[in-house]
């Protein structure tokens, strides 16, 4: 239960810098761009640019702060969330009952809550029982959600995967782009509430097994391009038959069927996209993907793509800055494990884990097989660190979908966050001591380069086993800390909201790119504290697994005490640098490329939640 809390915390940008600077701050330790690879922004003009004064929300006393320990509680029913993913499994043992579904966070409305779109898969043909849909729920300020799916016109049946999230057309909405088994669709919303399908007129159906998907601008020209993963050659008439105990058939692993490549989708600027795949040096039949993240691991300017293959070798793109990429995940080493083998590579993150400014990876694997854990050291090349962090003991049991970097205490540093749960539902048959039901896990990071398990610290909720798949987070209550929600295979859908993490403090920045595209993915943000303190955050969609997060960045800064300040360095897609000065922690910030501070908004600490 979140303590009373009376006041409400209202802190104050008390000066504005802003402009195209060809420096990083002073003091920072995040490498923006290597001297071996310059920034776009080097070959930008300056400018000065003054926001209006009247937008820094005036400065209280700081009192009934959180306290106690910190818990992930459910609060799924008392929110209104009523969602249950239905695979259609009827005995058939049809491969991609296995897979789904996701789950994102995203802002529709534009009323500064986050709401949810859960994906739906449905009835196989041959054995109907009845309708299933996705859901889109809408933040009500309060703590509950209102499911207006139909209303929206998102009520439409398939067979789906994930999601993902972005502003295609620069026009201030956020669309959706749902993958499936079969055609893809691409929801435009229409900023009234509605969406309409113009998956045609757009051209991404991208007909097959598809898997994840993010939204990028792989070019630099200010419009949102689109990557989908696909994963098999699978069909009700190429299926086939396998089994664990050579009496009943079981679900068959990826090896039993062909890959299929995935697809790159260049935004043409008027509402069409061209299939550039090919051109893109991206046409890979052998491939069986199902997660992707976004990063700049060399610190460019140039987004990269990561890619998580099951069965296959992982793949990271490093982006050529001319339209086209090149694998580098065998010269890299992100391609196999330790041991040079492939594995059961599902989702996937990309974020700076030890503030060194270089983004590390995360992949979730199959059970005996550990979450993979790869450190960026500066140069170019990672280091597997799954066993010297200790993530690979805590997760040789586990079979993990959808995991990411998040900070769920505050105190700066990124921890990870998983959603696990097998994939046959009769593996205890042969392996007694593996569940089908997993629970999530949460594993702390405690600096110089070690995490540590702290599942059964944070409440009963995170310790219930469920068959685990998506996972995704946001500030769903707009009070500082950062809650979950979690899809099952077959199963309902979970809210978990964090309680208490709070008591840190912490600034959560919202970015509206003007030249740079409007969600600003891609962006990089680096905020220097006056305490020593230097966090890297880069706004992406994609990552977990058919998932998606929500797109406001939030760093956690650690316990109250002295005061802190913060400057703000962003570094947009578009070349531009932005400054901001003597930024105060606990509040949430909009901030617009080449404009500044467009609006600050104290974190409201005394909980808009209703009471249980």
């Amino acid at each position: 239960m979140k303590p009373p809390r009376t006041l409400i915390l209202a802190l104050a940008v008390s000066a504005l810098a802003i402009g195209c600077e060809r420096k990083p701050a002073e003091n920072t330790k995040a490498t923006i761009a290597p001297a071996q690879a310059p920034s776009m922004a080097e070959a930008t003009s300056p400018a000065t640019v003054r926001s209006s004064p009247d937008v820094a929300p005036q400065t209280s006393s700081e009192a009934n702060r959180p306290a106690g320990p910190i818990e992930f509680l459910d609060v799924t029913s008392q929110a209104g969330i009523r969602f249950k993913h239905n695979t259609g499994a009827f005995g058939k043992k049809y491969l991609p009952e296995t897979m789904g579904s996701g789950v994102c966070f995203l802002d529709y409305d534009n009323d500064g809550w986050q709401d949810i779109f859960f994906v739906n898969s449905m009835d196989w043909p041959e054995h109907k029982t009845g309708k299933s849909i996705p859901a889109l729920f809408h933040n009500n300020h309060d703590g509950t959600f209102t499911d207006v799916t139909r209303e929206a016109g998102l009520a439409i049946e398939t067979y789906g995967q994930g999601c993902a999230v972005g502003d295609y057309d620069n026009d201030g909405f956020e669309d959706i782009y749902l993958t499936t088994v079969g055609s893809n669709h691409l929801y435009h919303n229409l900023g009234n509430g509605k969406f309409a399908d113009v998956t045609a007129k757009a051209g991404v159906s991208s007909p097959g097994f598809s898997a994840s998907a993010v939204w990028f601008d792989y070019d630099n020209d200010g419009k949102l391009d689109l990557f989908v993963t696909h994963y098999i050659d699978w069909s009700i008439e190429k299926d086939q038959y396998c089994s664990l105990d050579n009496k009943n058939k079981s679900y068959c692993t990826p090896q039993t069927y062909k890959g299929e490549s995935s697809h790159l989708y260049h935004n043409k600027g008027n509402g069409v996209f061209e299939d550039v795949t090919k051109k893109a040096g991206l046409l890979d039949p052998t491939s069986k993907a199902l997660g992707v993240a976004l990063l700049d691991y060399d610190n460019d300017g140039w987004i990269d793509l990561f890619v998580s293959n099951d069965t296959e070798p992982n793949k990271l793109y490093h982006n050529n800055h001319d339209g086209t990429f090149t694998d580098v995940g065998v010269t890299v080493g992100v391609a196999f494990s330790e041991s040079g083998r492939v594995r059961a590579g599902m989702g996937v993150d990309a974020a700076d884990i030890d503030n060194s400014g270089f983004p590390s990876l995360l992949i979730g694997n199959f059970t005996n097989e550990s979450t993979s854990l790869y450190r960026n050291d500066g140069s170019g090349l990672f280091t597997d660190d799954t066993l010297k962090s200790n993530i690979g003991k805590m997760t040789t049991q586990s079979l993990t979908f959808g995991c990411f970097f998040m900070d769920y205490d505050l105190d700066g540093l990124l921890d990870i966050v998983a959603a696990n749960g097998h994939v046959s539902d009769d593996i205890a048959v042969v392996q007694p001591t593996v569940k089908y039901a997993q629970p999530a896990g949460i594993y702390r990071n405690a600096g110089k380069g070690k995490f540590e398990d702290v599942s059964t610290n944070l409440g009963r909720a995170i310790q219930k086993p469920v068959v685990g798949r998506g996972i995704a987070y946001a500030d769903f209550d707009n009070d500082g800390d950062l809650d979950l929600v979690i899809t099952a295979n077959n199963g309902p859908a979970r809210l978990l909201r964090n309680d208490n993490a709070n008591q840190n403090d912490m600034l959560r920045v919202k970015l509206i790119g003007t030249k740079s595209n409007r969600d600003a993915i891609g962006a990089k943000v680096t905020a220097a504290t006056n305490t020593g303190a230097t966090l890297t955050r880069m706004v992406k969609d994609g990552s977990s697994y058919l998932s998606q997060s929500e797109l406001p960045l939030t760093f956690g800064l650690g316990k109250p005490g002295a005061t802190k300040s913060i400057r703000l360095q962003i570094l947009w897609p578009s070349g531009l640098r932005d400054s901001v000065a003597d930024v105060k922690p606990n509040q949430s910030l909009t901030i617009q490329e080449g404009k500044g501070v467009m609006a600050a908004t104290p974190i409201k600490f005394a909980g808009s939640t209703p009471s249980h």
